[in-house]
């Protein structure tokens, strides 16, 4: 698929909220925060993933799909580390966003509403990542910029496959009603001021 043609359907699962003119700018200035961000969030991915399979061991339809995306998610790790190195990044910890605490802050304690909502907040989070990778790509230099649409097509299979697991598991739950509520908060941790800036953050102060 053509990068327009993979992000067609995400643009429209965000709602049509795209990222601020003001982070792209932000993050073309702060590179190294962003790829040191974007290192961790591979690493967090996987480990997610990994979380979920080993929850849900006995669902072989997940297991399959967490486990293919762990092993890409840790390549992807394996990427930006080298990018990195090859930059001569210094290797140093980040203070994690509001992006993603925020989105689990939504998520219901009982199962199967549990893991129905961990689903579509993993769903946003992957559509999102890929949105904000065909944003940065007009603007990188060459070598980040083939990385990033590279890692396009991935990140948009990692989204579908957090949805169709989430339709399959929802148990006579309104999914779609669902994931309407999670992505009002999404759209406002990405549209509203935010003073730190990462891979995921909103509109900077």
């Amino acid at each position: 698929m053509t990068a327009p043609a993979i992000l067609e359907p995400i643009i429209e699962f965000l709602g049509h909220v795209t990222t601020p003119q003001a982070w792209i700018e932000r993050a073309l200035r702060e590179q190294e925060i962003l790829l040191l961000d974007h290192r961790v969030l591979e690493y967090k991915a996987a480990q997610s993933a990994l979380s979920l399979l080993g929850r849900h061991i006995n669902r072989p339809e997940l297991t399959a799909k967490m486990s293919r995306l762990v092993r890409e998610e840790l390549v992807h790790f394996e990427q930006v580390t080298r990018l990195i190195k090859k930059r001569g990044i210094a290797l140093k910890g980040l203070s994690a966003s509001r992006y993603a605490a925020g989105l689990r802050t939504l998520v219901r304690p009982q199962e199967p509403h549990k893991l129905i909502d961990i689903l579509i907040v993993g769903a946003f989070i992957e559509a999102r990542s890929c949105e904000r990778f065909a944003a940065l790509v007009p603007h990188l230099d060459a070598e980040l910029a083939k990385f990033y649409a590279g890692l396009l097509e991935s990140e948009g299979r990692h989204y579908q496959g957090y949805i169709e697991l989430a339709r399959l598991y929802a148990e006579g739950e309104d999914v779609e009603a669902r994931i309407a509520e999670i992505r009002a908060e999404e759209n406002r941790l990405i549209s509203t001021p935010d003073e730190q800036f990462r891979f995921h953050s909103g509109v900077p102060v």
